[in-house]
């Protein structure tokens, strides 16, 4: 049996970030990791250079059954803060589009960092741990036993291990099982930031696979400005990971396919250039594949000068909201993250601990906190992390 003050779930962004601010307040931790390395996941993130944060996270960029619910955490730990971290260890970074924040090098200096955080006389990690049970006593002390047999035994537990995106990496539905057997509600998960399926008569939309352009993708009540790519299933790209967040099955996604285009762009077209054809116009505003498959659905195929300004303007309506209904995702394989997760509720918004499980606390992913695309989760990582630090160094240190 090998005891601590705190037993941390998972050696991922928000596990590696709690226990080194945890152990730099004193507190000792056991930091226990399924695969056979920590960070696996940051390691692969950002196309290997990790998108660390984002300069303007804040509450408003998460989905959240409580979308107050991350402010207190936020605010504390701001992307500020992250930055001045990884400058102090010496690692360059530049700014990509709308706030992105990647090293200049490679995801694998932010793990080697997180490490470094970690002070070795206070934080022990154990990796390659198949965690068999968890339990608790009379007295409030937790026991997790590997298959292996090993124990570990602590005032304190962290559920750090994420949720169900990415199960190549070794991600499961193992944190809401903990939190399960506990009595802790679960908000139902979901893969989120995941490519769209399309199939009925928006699966001739799939012959486009590879071309991609600006546009505004809507989902419910969510709009975002960027790419969307087809693709040989459906939809993908910034855009549509973005809104598939917010999709629910059934719902339409709305796209505008010319989202800087004057409002009568048509009818002003017609006027200053009768002979052109709608087709020649969105070859001049799209790539060339979407201009004619877009075009060979309009069907207007005459001269403008020859097309009444109602069937110009109709047009103009659809290519500002051409609805698709996705028949699915395409699952957690392909999910950056997943929504949903143990619910707020159970959860208190200053330290991350479960009110009715004193000790059990929940951080990053697990919970039902979502990001956007482009750092955001990351920042979360962090700011749950280092909230649950605070809590545990006010409990031991």
């Amino acid at each position: 049996m090998q005891g601590a003050d705190v037993i941390i779930l998972g050696a991922g962004a928000a596990g590696l970030y709690c226990a080194g601010q945890a152990g730099q307040r004193g507190v000792r931790v056991a930091l226990l990791e399924k695969a056979e390395a920590p960070g696996k996941k940051i390691l692969i993130s950002g196309g290997g250079r990790c998108n660390f944060t984002n300069l303007g996270a804040g509450p408003a960029n998460y989905l959240s059954a409580n979308p107050h619910f991350a402010k207190s955490a936020l605010a504390r730990c701001t992307p500020a803060d992250f930055v001045a971290l990884v400058e102090k260890h010496g690692i360059t970074w530049h700014e990509k589009t709308l706030g992105q924040l990647f090293c200049d090098g490679s995801a694998r200096q932010i793990v080697d960092m997180l490490l470094a955080e970690c002070p070795p006389e206070r934080v022990s990690l154990t990796s390659r741990v198949e965690i068999a049970e968890v339990s608790r006593d009379d007295d409030g002390r937790f026991t997790v036993t590997a298959a292996d047999g090993r124990r570990w035994q602590a005032p304190a537990l962290v559920i750090a291990t994420g949720g169900p995106s990415i199960p190549k990496m070794g991600a499961s539905d193992f944190a809401y099982r903990v939190a399960r057997q506990f009595g802790l509600k679960v908000v139902e998960p979901r893969p989120a930031l995941v490519p769209l399926t399309l199939g009925g008569e928006d699966v001739l939309f799939r012959e486009l696979s590879g071309v991609a352009a600006p546009v505004r993708a809507r989902a419910g009540k969510a709009e975002f400005a960027e790419a969307a790519l087809f693709t040989h299933k459906g939809l993908s790209g910034p855009a549509i990971l973005q809104v598939s967040s917010y999709w629910r099955h059934g719902e339409p996604v709305a796209i505008t396919f010319l989202p800087d285009g004057a409002t009568d762009w048509l009818i002003a077209a017609k006027r200053d250039r009768p002979r052109a054809s709608l087709r020649t116009l969105l070859r001049e505003r799209l790539p060339d594949r979407l201009a004619d498959a877009l075009a060979d659905r309009l069907g207007l195929e005459r001269e403008l000068g020859n097309v009444a300004d109602k069937d110009l303007r109709a047009a103009q309506t659809r290519l500002a909201d051409w609805r698709f209904i996705p028949n699915g995702t395409e699952g957690y394989a392909k999910a950056e993250v997943t929504a949903g997760g143990i619910a707020t509720a159970e959860l208190s918004s200053r330290t991350m601990e479960a009110a009715k499980v004193p000790g059990l606390y929940a951080i990053g992913e697990a919970v039902d906190v979502t990001g956007w695309l482009g750092g955001y989760n990351f920042q979360w990582a962090w700011a749950s992390g280092h909230a649950c630090a605070e809590a545990l160094a006010q409990r031991f240190a």
